[in-house]
This record gives structure tokens, sequence and C-alpha cells, in this order.
């Protein structure tokens, strides 16, 4: 069965950049499309960015998003990851990762997730 696990957050200041990375084990993660999610204190969960399986060729992100964050996979190394530039108090939150057999942003069509990675953003 899928196991994914989150690592990469911390504590950035305000127009930092992090990289948050999704490893998959026991099993090949090209299969999935993967998605990263994140949930602040006290918010629902939101869809940050979505790939798609095999070569990635198709992605999404959601509109807060503004050109600010990048995702891509390496299947080699069986991980995603999600690059998040110029950062925001507000983009503080726990990040997840996802696997799911379609790519999108709602959080209720994901099988697998990973445990989370804490994202503060703060000076």
């Amino acid at each position: 069965q899928l196991q994914l696990v989150e690592s990469g957050g911390g504590l950035v200041q305000p127009g930092g950049s992090l990289r948050l990375s999704c490893a998959g084990s026991g099993s090949t993660l090209d299969y999935y499309n993967i998605g990263w999610f994140r949930q602040a204190p006290g918010k629902e969960r939101e869809g940050v960015s979505c790939i798609s399986s095999g070569g990635g060729d198709t992605t999404n992100y959601g509109d807060f998003v503004k050109g600010r964050f990048t995702i891509s996979r390496d299947n080699a190394k069986n991980t995603v990851y999600l690059q998040m530039n110029s950062l925001k108090p507000e983009d503080t939150a726990v990040y997840y990762c996802a696997a799911s057999r379609w790519c999108g942003l709602w959080s209720g069509q994901y099988d697998y997730w990973g445990p989370g990675t804490e994202v503060t953003v703060s000076s």
C-alpha cells in the first residue's frame, strides 16, 4: 500500500522560499496523480496544487498561488516537490501531499495522505 511522507517545512521569513518534498513508499509514485493541500489553524483544508501521473504533463494550482509555487515530480526518486517562493504570512499552514487517480484540488478525491509538514512564515 502506498505511503507518503512530507518533509521540508520550517520557519521562513516573508518573501523567502521553501521546497517541500513528498516521498512515496510501498508503491510506484508515478502511477498516481499527486496533490498538495494545506490547512491553517481554524480553517478548512484547501488545495494548493496537483500534478498528473507519469510525466506530470498536467499541473493545476489554487488561485492564491498566483505563480509563486511550482509543483514537479522525479519518478526516479519516487518524489514530488512543491517549490514555494515569495512566501507570505498567510501561507502559514500544515502542508499535506496526497495521491489520487485524478488530478484536482478537491481533497475528497484523494485516497492516500501523508502526515503533513508545518510551514511557518513569520519575521
